[in-house]
Formats: C-alpha cells, sequence, structure tokens
C-alpha cells in the first residue's frame, strides 16, 4: 500500500501497471456517479512511465516498484 510519502516513487498496480505516484486523495468522490450514490473513497493517482493516461486505482492495490 502506498502513501502520500510516497509521491514521485514509482509504483506497480495490482494489474501489472507501472507509473509514477502523483497524490493520494483521501476523500475522492467519482463525479460520474450521480450525487446520491457517490461513496467517499481513498484513490491514488498515477502517472505512466514515458507518458499516457493516468488513472486511479485503491492505495491498497498499489506498491513500489
Amino acid at each position: 500500500m502506498v502513501t502520500s510519502d510516497d509521491i514521485g516513487k514509482r509504483v506497480q498496480d495490482d494489474a501489472g501497471r507501472v507509473g509514477i505516484l502523483c497524490d493520494v486523495i483521501e476523500g475522492y468522490r467519482d463525479p460520474t456517479v450521480r450525487p446520491d450514490g457517490r461513496p467517499v473513497q481513498a484513490v491514488a493517482f498515477l502517472r505512466p512511465v514515458g507518458g499516457g493516461c493516468e488513472w486511479l486505482v485503491p492505495p491498497g492495490a498499489v506498491c513500489l516498484a
């Protein structure tokens, strides 16, 4: 599991994708879900090494690479 202390480090998620940890957001609400159904959750914001689309994943699904 990663924390905000790991921001800027190279990480790998459970799917095998490698990226750089940009942030750990504790109170994230998914904007694509209706407001009355949005759970508050923690997410890790990752940027792929070498560029590409960023992605969100639960912090528990990420480890240092």
